[in-house]
């Protein structure tokens, strides 16, 4: 967006470097903020830049977020994530019942230096920064700052914090980890903190289900499973041929330890512990839960439950707060599989030291103590994976079984398409099917680590659905036939194609 039609003001200088408004000066002792604490401010709201870069991908989402903006106030620009961001969180900041301190009054500053200037106040210029939050010119400039960027919606009654409203209308994956930054802002401003997610989207009015709220869950397994059961699922998985014959030779070896056990002969020491290697939508966390229905069979594990996590499930960004996120995790594993996804990021982290690798270490003390009802199943792109593991010792001493997924064929890949199909009770004429295969070889041809797999699959299914329901509406009479089936004009072309990752 323009600066000049822009509704929401944007200064030609950034906030915090306006060193004309420094009239006053003040003892070090009477400092407000430290160094390290603006430094915290800018490894978070560059985490937070990150975050809606990722949204901002998605012109889906942007354009479902713009809905809620009322017309005359938009002119018909389209705000981006971080305005939405920085909107909620002046609702949120004057929703405080708290007096407003020169110290929250400087981290509203720095958030919206970071959002809307990209600029991040220099943590060497700690003494100007605390001469600058005490001036008039300051306290007026953030009176201003807050009129002139609070998004004002199309619905008086409408929720004011519209991005986690829509993220949570979409199921967006990225929920939890902006209710995580929302938090976070409250208490690097208020030094409040809230139970968890949960009590938090309630306080926002959300009134989330703890479903919806609490991807990383796990699953209990029904009573009436057996290992065959689950054998016959891994096996109808399409492709993975590789994987499936990892899984076979496994249990191969777990029985023949198990009845060596019960001749009272020694066994070698065998981990469950697991890494899965491979681009995404590959059926890594399919496998996962069946890999820990089958130590449970095998009497390996108690339960036969997996939990599903990832770095925000884990980590924390305060001191003492990363231990209690990886204790609660593993302990909703116990039984069963804790699973990892994308867990190298864990140990990447591109804005310095941060508490990721706390979790690693307390990962693996949980690990050691819990030793005998415990399968840690650690899951992402091939290469940081490999670079994950042997970043710490710990890690490749208890990480040495790997499975690779790789990348689906096109046959495969319409075999995918076609489950989606059954499941939701449509066919695919000869004519479709035969452009699906050609833009599935075109897709493969042009193909990275990143592509989607199943989920880009899942992406043309839907696409296909409204393509037919596009074309069909208007008929007077449909058939039942005409509702199951798609044709080839219901097949997006290449162009259309959004590919999710």
């Amino acid at each position: 967006m323009s600066k000049k039609n822009n509704p929401i003001s944007i200064l030609e200088d950034s906030f915090l470097s306006l060193k004309r408004y420094l009239e006053t000066n003040i003892n070090s002792n009477e400092a407000v903020f430290t160094a390290s604490f603006i430094s915290d401010l800018q490894k978070e709201t560059a985490s937070i830049l990150q975050i809606c870069s990722t949204l901002n991908q998605d012109m889906n989402f942007i354009h479902k977020l713009n809905e809620g903006v009322n017309p005359v106030f938009s002119k018909g620009l389209l705000f981006k994530a971080e305005h939405f961001f920085l909107s909620d969180i002046i609702d949120l900041y004057d929703k405080q019942p708290e007096e407003k301190s020169a110290k929250s009054q400087f981290v509203l500053a720095y958030y919206y230096d970071a959002l809307r200037n990209k600029h991040f106040a220099n943590e060497n210029s700690i003494n100007e920064l605390n001469q600058l939050v005490s001036t008039v010119d300051f306290k007026n400039l953030l009176l201003k700052i807050k009129e002139e960027n609070r998004i004002k919606s199309s619905n008086a009654q409408q929720n004011q914090c519209l991005l986690p409203e829509v993220l949570s209308e979409k199921k967006h994956i990225k929920l939890e980890e902006i209710l995580l930054k929302y938090q976070n802002f409250i208490h690097f401003a208020f030094d409040k903190k809230f139970e968890n997610t949960l009590v938090f989207s309630n306080y926002l009015g959300l009134n989330l289900k703890k479903s919806n709220t609490d991807k990383k869950k796990s699953n209990t397994i029904a009573e009436e499973d057996t290992l065959e059961i689950v054998l016959k699922e891994l096996n109808e998985l399409v492709g993975l041929a590789e994987v499936k014959r990892d899984v076979s030779e496994l249990i191969n070896l777990l029985e023949v330890q198990k009845k060596r056990s019960q001749q009272g002969l020694k066994n070698v020491e065998i981990t469950l512990h697991t890494v899965f290697l491979g681009p995404p939508g590959t059926g890594k966390t399919s496998v996962a839960r069946l890999l820990s229905r089958i130590f449970k069979h095998l009497g390996f594990l108690s339960k036969g439950q997996m939990y599903e996590t990832d770095r925000e499930g884990l980590v924390a960004g305060y001191v003492g707060q990363t231990a209690a996120k990886v204790d609660s995790a593993v302990q909703s594993s116990l039984g069963g599989v804790l699973f990892v996804d994308e867990a190298y990021a864990l140990t990447q982290n591109a804005f310095g030291n941060d508490y990721g690798t706390e979790a690693v270490n307390t990962l693996l003390k949980r690990m050691e103590d819990n030793r005998e009802d415990l399968a840690v199943v650690v899951a992402g792109y091939t290469e940081p994976m490999k670079n994950f593991i042997e970043s710490n010792p710990g890690l490749r001493s208890r990480f040495n079984r790997y499975f690779y997924f790789d990348h689906f064929n096109s046959t495969e890949l319409f075999q995918i398409f076609e489950s989606f199909c059954v499941k939701s009770d449509f066919t695919v004429s000869e004519e479709a099917k035969e452009k699906l295969i050609d833009i599935f070889n075109l897709l493969l041809e042009k193909k990275d680590d990143s592509f989607g797999n199943a989920r880009t699959v899942r992406n043309i299914f839907e696409k296909c659905i409204q393509n037919q329901a596009n074309r069909i509406v208007k008929l007077k009479k449909i058939s039942n036939k005409t509702f199951k089936t798609l044709i080839e004009e219901d097949i997006p072309e290449l162009k259309e194609i959004e590919i999710k990752y």
